[in-house]
C-alpha cells in the first residue's frame, strides 16, 4: 500500500456513474415494482452502499476508510431503456474515495443486473466512471468533457 501517513486530512469527495442497459419490459417492471423480489432499486441501494464501505476487501492494496457518506441515485433513461447510477462517496481523510465511488456504481448495477437476470439475460452494463473529485493535494478534478458543458 502506498504511505499516505503524511498526506493532510481533508474533506474528499467522489462522484462515480455508470449506466445499465434492458429491455423495455424489464425496464418497465423495475419502475412498477412488479419485480418478485422485491424493490429492485433499493436493493440495487443497499447493495452499492454496503459495496462502498467494503471496498479495501475487494481491491487489494486499497486503503479502508472511515467514510462520512454514501449517497446512491438512480435515473431512469425511458428513450434509450436505461437507468443511469450515480453515487457520491465522502470521507475526512488522507486518501481519497474514487474506488469506492466505482465500487458503488459497479455493484449497485451488478444487483440490478442479477436480481433481473431471469427475465433478462441481455442487460448490459456501461460507462462506468469517475465524474469529479474533490479534496486532498490534487484539489477538484471534473471529467474533461463535462467541464466544457455550459
Amino acid at each position: 500500500m502506498v504511505d499516505v501517513g503524511s498526506k493532510s486530512v481533508t474533506h474528499r469527495v467522489a462522484v462515480a456513474t455508470g449506466n445499465i442497459t434492458m429491455r423495455k419490459e424489464t425496464l418497465e417492471m423495475i419502475l412498477d415494482r412488479r419485480h418478485e423480489k422485491g424493490d429492485v432499486l433499493g436493493i440495487a441501494r443497499i447493495a452499492g452502499i454496503m459495496a462502498a464501505k467494503r471496498t479495501d476487501e475487494l481491491i487489494p492494496l486499497c486503503h479502508p476508510l472511515a467514510i462520512t457518506k454514501v449517497a446512491i441515485d438512480f435515473q431512469p433513461k425511458i428513450e434509450r431503456n436505461t437507468i443511469e447510477c450515480k453515487a457520491q462517496v465522502e470521507t475526512r481523510g488522507q486518501t481519497g474515495v474514487e474506488m469506492e465511488a466505482l465500487t458503488a456504481v459497479q455493484i449497485s448495477l451488478l444487483t440490478i443486473y442479477d436480481m433481473c437476470k431471469a427475465v433478462d439475460r441481455g442487460m448490459v452494463m456501461s460507462d462506468i466512471s469517475l465524474q469529479e473529485k474533490h479534496g486532498g493535494k490534487s484539489g477538484h478534478w471534473t471529467r474533461p468533457e463535462l467541464a466544457k458543458e455550459p
